[in-house]
């Protein structure tokens, strides 16, 4: 079986992990293929370059031309339009969704002094950043992780760096190995995670999806909690008509009550927000849809659409 990444560290990381479960769950041997992304050619922000989707089209391409079987995202980087011939045939468990701040000296957000650079390439976490302290100086990066991590003085290695820190997903630094870089965990009260965060999607052309081996290692592989919440999530982001790059924060999960939504919608400077939570006790596929998209127009009739351009 061949299964699809990008080429980067963190991705090779993540598919590895998926290619070694799936062929213990299916018992065929698999091999990885690199493809590279437009979102890892082009190093313009990712508002600048399309946004959604610019992380995933060429490994979807390579899915439908058939030269690999099944290709790896991670979630809040997949377009939530249904892709023709493809379905996400498993959602593993998920990890930890809360981003991570990695500051000089072991600074916590609190303690970052006045006028600090903290870097980030998403609007999501820039905009919660600048709502939770304004005056910090927010700036725009792109790179892989251990680029980011080399961006903060004297981080790694003792390098100079021109920032005070940045924002990394904490899941991502985990796979990773790269923990020790954490300061400190930002709660979601703070900074609330993107639709997805923390989850990896493994998609597969929708023909192979309904029988055989690899059909049945998904469906063994899938993690039914994660995929219930990641639903709701993303029927909010899809409701709204927004992409992975809007600063639209959204994380439910399956509690013993049922299952809990909260969201966020800010302005790009942070002055705006508006927050909802809500929960359903129908908890299955329709009742997660149905959850985020209540959700989500609520936002919109409290003018989420007169915070942020909301067309993906």
């Amino acid at each position: 079986m061949l299964i699809g990444t990008r080429g980067s560290a963190l991705a090779v990381t993540q598919t590895t992990t998926v290619a070694n479960t799936l062929a213990e769950l299916g018992g065929f041997d698999v091999d990885l293929v690199r493809v590279r992304t437009e979102g890892d050619v082009n190093r313009a922000a990712l508002s600048q370059i399309g946004g959604t989707g610019v992380f995933v089209a060429a490994l979807r391409e390579s899915l439908l031309a058939g030269d690999c079987d099944v290709a790896v995202h991670s979630l809040k980087d997949l377009p939530t339009a249904e892709a023709g011939g493809l379905t996400i045939g498993a959602i593993p468990a998920r990890v930890d969704v809360r981003d991570a701040l990695c500051a000089r000296d072991s600074l916590t957000l609190a303690q970052l002094p006045a006028g600090a650079k903290v870097g980030t390439g998403s609007p999501r976490r820039a905009a919660q950043l600048r709502a939770a302290r304004p005056d910090l100086e927010i700036v725009d990066i792109r790179g892989n992780v251990d680029t980011r991590l080399a961006r903060v003085a004297g981080l790694v290695d003792g390098g100079p760096g021109d920032l005070d820190a940045v924002v990394l997903a904490a899941a991502g630094l985990s796979r990773l190995g790269r923990l020790d870089m954490v300061s400190e965990f930002l709660d979601p009260a703070v900074m609330l995670p993107a639709p997805g965060q923390g989850a990896l999607a493994v998609e597969c052309r929708t023909s192979d999806a309904a029988e055989g081996p690899l059909s049945r290692a998904l469906a063994a592989y899938d993690d039914t909690a994660s995929r219930l919440a990641v639903t709701a999530e993303r029927a909010l982001l899809q409701r709204l008509e927004a992409g992975c790059t809007a600063p639209i924060g959204a994380l439910a999960r399956v509690t013993e009550q049922g299952l809990a939504l909260e969201a966020v919608v800010c302005s790009d400077d942070g002055t705006r927000i508006l927050r909802r939570y809500s929960s359903t006790m129908q908890v299955d596929e329709d009742g997660a849809r149905a959850l985020g998209i209540r959700m989500a127009e609520d936002l919109l009739a409290a003018g989420a659409a007169d915070l942020t351009e909301l067309a993906s």
